[in-house]
């Protein structure tokens, strides 16, 4: 079963650096959190007034909303 992930944000926030630059899953989808893994590119072409669900297998889904 997927999850349902209701964020606004649709990139990562920037952790500041101590030897390199970290950041910190904003999406939701991280399989790495609460690290970023770039999931967040599958969110680019989202609708905002929308809610979609996403999948294990990576695919979404539009939630319909009464």
């Amino acid at each position: 079963m997927g999850r349902l992930v209701k964020k606004e944000a649709q990139g990562p926030l920037e952790i500041p650096p101590s030897d390199k630059s970290r950041y910190a899953c904003m999406c939701g989808l991280s399989k790495n959190q609460p690290f970023c893994d770039s999931s967040h590119h599958k969110t680019r072409d989202e609708q905002r007034e929308k809610l979609y669900k996403y999948n294990e297998d990576g695919t979404r889904e539009e939630v319909k909303q009464d």
